[in-house]
């Protein structure tokens, strides 16, 4: 069976997250109810992040096992065509080895959260950051987001319901900078992250920009290893998956 690696950008506002689930439309539904309009399936469609309820991705990718052989600019415009109104958009598809899986062949996973650090409520951007009212020091953010950065057990910023058996990983990148328009960018990498890690994460170091914490604040908070030292969590509007290495 010929495998596809498709590139995805949604806008999750409006579904349960990447994953399906009982409660509600997901992206990976929307994609596969497409899917069904060209062949019966199933297809075992897999995404290289299991983004969140209200998560955006600019820059998703997952793999899907087709039985026919398409030509890809074909399969890209039809699963468009079929997935017509949701915000969901294909944006390449390309034929893949059959090695090749979205999920367990990243290398990096790269996500953008965006802080709108104005007085005025967000009119364009409702939905698609996070509106802090209060003035934030992004250079103190920045200096202290470096003291997570490398291996840790990073059990403070992962949500209490989260699978996975480790909470050690390893983050490659955190770099907090002012923006146009008041926003406040903050870019993070790494190879895999915990559930909620990267909000988690944003949570506190609004904390600090805040200036209710300060960079050793946050250093013993990740020290504790306990949920309860965590920030805050921020809201799932912010964030976006905007890239995967592999």
């Amino acid at each position: 069976m010929p495998r596809y690696k498709l590139l995805i950008e949604y806008d999750g506002t409006d579904y349960v997250g990447w994953q399906r689930q009982a409660n509600g439309l997901s992206v990976q539904e929307v994609i596969e109810t497409a899917l069904k309009k060209l062949e019966p399936g199933p297809f075992g469609l897999r995404g290289a992040g299991r983004t969140d309820a209200g998560v955006h991705a600019c820059a998703q990718v997952g793999h899907v096992d087709l039985q026919n052989v398409w030509r890809t600019d074909v399969l890209r415009d039809a699963l468009n065509a079929h997935m017509r109104p949701e915000k969901v958009a294909i944006l390449s598809a390309q034929a893949a080895p059959e090695t090749f899986d979205a999920r367990f062949s990243a290398k990096t996973r790269h996500y953008l959260y965006r802080i709108a650090n104005r007085r005025a409520p967000l009119t364009f951007d409702h939905g698609r950051a996070w509106l802090v009212k209060r003035p934030l020091n992004a250079e103190a953010m920045h200096e202290a987001a470096q003291v997570l950065i490398g291996r840790h057990d990073f059990t403070t910023f992962r949500d209490s319901e989260c699978q996975a058996e480790n909470p050690v990983r390893t983050l490659d990148r955190l770099d907090v900078f002012r923006a146009p328009k008041d926003e406040i960018h903050i870019c993070v990498s790494s190879r895999a992250f915990l559930h909620r890690q990267v909000r988690s994460m944003v949570g506190s170091l609004e904390h600090v920009g805040s200036g209710k914490w300060r960079r050793q604040d946050l250093a013993e908070a990740l020290r504790a290893r306990d949920r309860a030292r965590c920030g805050q969590v921020a809201p799932a509007a912010g964030l976006y998956l905007v890239g995967v290495d592999y």
